[in-house]
């Protein structure tokens, strides 16, 4: 994949104004709207089970995020998860906190078990314990965890048969027979709360216009992380809450130009 499709892609999702169905978390709902109206999708927060189903089937993708769980958001995600898998319309999951709760763990085996997942998003311990593997998590904004993250990363996609986004220093993205690495990022994401729970709504967005979902998935990290670093430079003398601010700037602001100059990314063919 070349810069400049990367680019091109980012053109498109502005072009075509993607409606964006987001069943996410209260935490994040307002940060989670307006990251997804600076890259220029649509978004639409709807969690009644009265008219899930209706708006997933007209969405161009699905979000799901399990940060707030209460059984009828669930049965909500379920509603609109199959309503989307029938249209065709693909599913994303962020299992925020996976491992930290066994209601939370099952949550999210349980929604991988009856739902077409086309993305999973979430930093290693996450994925490790959708996909049954043993690692540690603290509340639901884990860090870094021991363990190979590349070889957890394949292996979760071969197992759950679905394109995997592994986040933390290095950005992993694989189908489990090719991976990317996205060398881009800040650590400033992780002084705002939401930023994992936007990146993957805006994996929804790029999904939304591109049925090559590694390259969705791929080109969505890597404009994120373009946009955190440009953020992160004009407010380094300041805190979390003009990086916020900031970041939603460039979300806004960045072009294919700056894109092609600062994305860094790497290839691996697994098998």
């Amino acid at each position: 994949m070349e810069k400049k499709e990367i680019a091109i892609l980012l053109d498109r999702v502005r072009r075509e104004n993607p409606l964006v169905h987001n069943i996410t978390n209260v935490v994040v709902t307002n940060f989670t709207a307006n990251g997804l109206l600076a890259l220029g999708a649509s978004p639409v927060m709807a969690y009644a089970q009265e008219e899930v189903a209706d708006i997933a089937t007209v969405a161009g993708s699905l979000v799901i995020n399990i940060g707030t769980l209460t059984p009828e958001v669930v049965e909500s995600m379920l509603i609109a998860g199959k309503a989307a898998n029938e249209h065709g319309v693909p599913v994303i999951l962020d299992p925020v906190g996976a491992g930290a709760t066994q209601y939370r763990t099952e949550t999210a085996r349980r929604l991988m078990e009856e739902l077409e997942i086309a993305i999973i998003r979430g930093n290693a311990s996450e994925i490790a314990n959708v996909a049954g593997e043993t690692w540690s998590i603290r509340g639901v904004d884990a860090g870094e965890s021991s363990g190979d993250v590349f070889e957890l990363a394949v292996s979760a996609a071969k197992k759950l048969k679905t394109v995997v986004v592994l986040t933390g220093k290095n950005d992993i993205i694989t189908n489990g027979h090719i991976a990317y690495f996205v060398h881009n990022g800040h650590q400033m994401l992780t002084k705002v709360t939401g930023t994992g729970c936007l990146l993957t709504s805006a994996i929804g967005a790029f999904t939304a216009v591109e049925k090559n979902l590694l390259k969705a998935a791929t080109a969505a990290v890597a404009i994120y992380g373009v946009a955190s670093e440009i953020a992160a430079d004009n407010c380094a003398s300041q805190g979390p809450g003009s990086f916020q601010i900031e970041f939603l700037n460039w979300l806004y602001l960045i072009g294919g130009n700056v894109l092609i100059k600062k994305m860094s990314f790497t290839r691996v063919e697994v098998d």
